[in-house]
């Protein structure tokens, strides 16, 4: 017998939701209670709606018929190469819009058969080439640009496309010609040409801009991995820089926020993400280092509230991971969540969740935007899942916290050089949704006597650690310092919180990652290479993403660890309260009768025996249901129907493979379509 979820339930205290039998309804409630992008049983943003709930109020999907769904069709991407582990494809006007492959093709399928219909692919260049992230697409942007739907596409050479939804071909008489053979005469904007303009490092190197160049290497480097977002017609643009922990050298291009007029493809607007002379948050750089290096890039997808004409944006840590003695201050607005006019590109107000971050703690998803009654006050609130376990949450017109949020004080660093803040920001109220460092509380003690064992291990292993410990430096006798949650999670990009924006409530899958960290001088780092942007090392970088080593501490075979590894837990945003936790899928059959039957363990009740699994799960919400993707005890993919009151599992359904981030739920010609994204392409279910 597979145990599918822990005892940890408490009830669902929100309001009954409008169910319905038969045909799809679309619950009314749900429409006024969400952003703009999924009326009429549509999916038109990223995570559906501008709020990005991922939330459907289709509701021909049910508990009662949810083993019923079948696979309705297969896409198959491997014509355009592996498909884009990433994406969720947007289903707008009768098409399903997505990216896919290296190259980030851009193809419109048929929603009821998954034929292709039209597809674009950029002409390649050197600035494709050397990009870092080409598959990390996630999916598009889409308008009504004067009766006609809008394409807009950011690509890992960053440029911004904007494609004629019923053709893919680039609109006429938009954006600027790129000087590059195979590119279209219009269509097109040359994003790190509007980057660099006015940027010192640029300016100072006197030559002339080569477009199938990009950044010289020496001084940075730029992509993207998020669809831009379109706000009362204007095309927000975002980007990625070189992943952090790789980097060993200091020179790096600042990850500045661009916007575009959807109607002309016109630059509007550009924000400084490291804030300039005279500009706010200048001071929190406390030396030069403001001039020449860069990141604090925004590669999660953004939010949007329309009506309040604003965009959320939330922001990488600066370069580099691990160290950042070479930049004092609390380098804003690294690691932030950023509200900007949309229209002028104006900060609005913004919140840093972590100070001069050397943890790689980036935020790597897109603020959940729900209105909520806080002790009967109604807020429009912005809530922020985080790889440190915390969720923010503020109020999005002022950025105000919702529960009080405290500095506290954290440990310093021994690394020479580096000054770190002598405190951080610790949201009192909602409880962390996962483990925040290693202590004492995370022990396991089904018996007293085994409490014992597994305390002597955990401190003879000098296992135990804090949130916010500091990497440490070769030659430090203390080794590598333990950091938990690594910068894999708590909350990932693999997983993206959802949420029910009509009771409030959100959908948290995380798991339960330690890293080990340490630094080493910056030009003995095993991670530097020729492919390295920037020509000065680092006085120290990173050893490693994760050092190897430190063994799974266990008690005879039984790790000393609480469960469960991977999560999902829901928290009524109105309360702040945690309502329920269970196990991501199912732990092994294997792992599972290895703790039943264990010696220790017998006759012990409320014994964890479904640990769960490692990693994310891929969701969607729905009026009755959450529905998650994970693995059962024999190890098939599958999706789960979970109730939302109880976390309890009321169905299940085989997947034709392993999926993850993508997930998604519309109506076409009247039927509730779930999709799923596949390693090979896209898979669509239904109730026929």
């Amino acid at each position: 017998m597979t145990e599918h979820a822990c005892a940890r339930f408490r009830p669902y205290t929100a309001s009954l939701l409008t169910l319905a039998l038969g045909a799809v309804m679309l619950a009314p409630t749900a429409v006024m209670a969400q952003g703009p992008g999924t009326e009429d049983g549509s999916w038109t943003f990223l995570g559906g709606d501008a709020w990005h709930t991922r939330y459907t109020s289709a509701n021909q999907i049910t508990a009662a018929n949810f083993e019923d769904l079948e696979v309705l069709w297969q896409w198959d991407a491997g014509s355009f190469g592996s498909a884009t582990p990433r994406a969720t494809p947007s289903f707008i006007d009768g098409k399903l819009i997505t990216v896919t492959g290296y190259r980030r093709h851009v193809v419109a399928l048929d929603p009821g058969s998954g034929e292709l219909l039209w597809s674009f692919t950029e002409p390649n260049t050197h600035r494709f080439e050397y990009s870092m992230r080409q598959g990390y697409g996630k999916g598009i942007a889409y308008a009504e640009v004067d009766g006609r739907g809008v394409v807009f596409i950011t690509t890992p050479a960053f440029f911004l496309h904007a494609l004629d939804a019923d053709t893919g071909k680039p609109l006429e008489n938009w954006g600027e010609g790129v000087p590059i053979p195979g590119f279209p005469e219009s269509g097109s904007v040359d994003l790190v040409a509007d980057l660099i303009e006015g940027w010192g490092p640029w300016e100072n190197l006197n030559q002339e801009y080569d477009p199938y160049q990009g950044i010289p290497q020496g001084i940075g480097y730029i992509t993207s991995s998020s669809p831009p977002i379109v706000v009362n017609d204007v095309v927000v643009v975002g980007n990625s820089a070189e992943q952090g922990y790789n980097q060993t050298r200091v020179e790096n291009v600042p990850g500045d926020i661009l916007a575009y007029d959807a109607r002309t493809g016109d630059l509007k607007w550009r924000f400084n993400v490291i804030p300039r002379p005279g500009e706010f948050g200048h001071d929190t750089w406390e030396n030069d280092a403001w001039q020449w290096t860069g990141d604090v890039s925004s590669w999660a997808p953004m939010s949007a509230d329309p009506e309040l004409g604003l965009v959320y944006v939330v922001t990488n840590g600066a370069t580099i991971d691990y160290y950042g003695g070479f930049r004092p201050g609390d380098n804003l607005f690294s690691t932030s969540i950023i509200a900007l006019d949309v229209e002028t590109g104006e900060r609005a107000w913004h919140y840093q969740m972590v100070h001069h971050d050397i943890w790689n703690y980036d935020t790597p998803t897109a603020p959940i935007l729900m209105d909520v009654e806080v002790d009967g006050r109604q807020i429009k609130g912005l809530f922020q899942a985080t790889k440190q376990a915390f969720l923010y949450a503020l109020d999005r017109e002022t950025g105000e916290p919702i529960w009080p949020i405290e500095e506290r004080p954290v440990p310093p660093s021994r690394v020479p050089g580096e000054l770190l803040s002598p405190t951080q920001p610790f949201p009192t109220k909602p409880a962390a949704f996962d483990l925040q460092g290693r202590t004492m509380e995370h022990l396991i003690d089904y018996t007293p006597e085994i409490y014992e064992m597994a305390l002597q291990v955990a401190q003879e292993g000098n296992y135990f650690n804090e949130l916010f410990d500091p990497p440490t430096h070769v030659g430090d006798p203390a080794g590598p310092a333990w950091n938990c949650p690594g910068g894999a999670g708590g909350v990932n990009i693999t997983g993206a919180p959802v949420a029910d924006p009509v009771d409030g409530v959100m959908f948290i899958t995380s798991h339960s990652n330690c890293f080990r960290l340490q630094v080493v001088r910056g030009a003995e780092s095993p991670r530097d290479g020729p492919g390295q942007s920037g020509t000065t090392y680092s006085d120290w970088a990173a050893r490693g993403t994760t050092v190897p080593g430190g063994g799974r501490p266990t008690v005879d075979g039984l790790s000393i660890w609480k469960g469960p590894v991977g999560r999902i837990v829901a928290i009524d945003m109105n309360t702040g309260d945690h309502l329920w936790t269970i196990p991501h899928g199912d732990a092994s059959q294997q792992q599972q009768d290895m703790i039943r039957n264990h010696p220790l363990l017998q006759g012990v009740e409320g014994v964890e025996v479904n640990r769960g699994r490692p990693g994310h799960a891929a969701m969607v919400v729905t009026p009755e249901l959450l529905i998650a993707s994970g693995q059962t005890a024999d190890g098939t993919q599958s999706l789960f129907a979970i109730d939302k009151r109880t976390g309890e599992r009321v169905g299940s359904v085989p997947l034709p493979g392993a999926t993850r981030y993508g997930m998604s739920s519309w109506v076409h010609e009247g039927q509730q379509v779930l999709l799923i994204q596949l390693g090979g392409g896209l898979a669509a279910f239904g109730v026929r």
